[in-house]
Parts: C-alpha cells; structure tokens; sequence
C-alpha cells in the first residue's frame, strides 16, 4: 500500500464531497460534520454515479443519480437496496494534509 496526498484538510468543506484521481481510481473524499474523513471509490455500483456530488447526512452518502445510501464506513450499499459496495480507503491527516492509503 501506497500513501498519497490527495488534499490541503482546508479545501475540504463538511459534509461536501471531493473527488481527486490516485492514477485510475476516481476516490470520492468526505469531511463529515464530526471532523473525521472518509474515501471511497466515487463511483455508485448501481449506476456508475459520482458519490463526491451526493448528500451526506451522518457517516453515509446518498448517489446523486438515484439515491442509494452507502456507507463511508464499509462501503455497503444500505436497504432497502442493499445491492453491492464501494472499496473504502484508509485515510490520515498529517500537518494538515489529507492522505489516503491505496
């Protein structure tokens, strides 16, 4: 595993998504309302839809196209339509810098 700077944790703005690329991965990147972040691919398994342009709302991301709920703790697709998962990435804050792990 490699660990990339993706983010400044001041361009990130609470319960608004971000979406950098770490060489193909499109990775969608959280700053939730309790101050911790969370990654995960930006792409919804339903529909290919960018998570970084959903609704947050505590730890889960609801798809912009449809409005499956995923989880940014495991990725999971939630019910009612609990159909499949988004990896998760491990993320740190160093100096004021966001990393993730890939």
């Amino acid at each position: 595993m490699e660990k990339v700077k993706v983010f400044n944790l001041s361009d990130l703005k609470p319960q608004i998504g971000m979406k950098c690329f770490v060489g193909d991965q499109e990775i969608g990147v959280f700053l939730l309302d309790d101050g911790e972040i969370r990654a995960v691919s930006n792409l919804c398994p339903h529909q290919q839809g960018p998570l970084s342009d959903g609704t947050v709302s505590g730890h889960h991301v609801f798809c912009s196209l449809h409005e499956r709920k995923i989880s940014l703790e495991d990725g999971k697709v939630q019910p009612p339509d609990a159909d499949g998962c988004v990896e998760t990435y491990k993320t740190e804050v160093e100096n004021g810098e966001v990393f993730i792990w890939v």
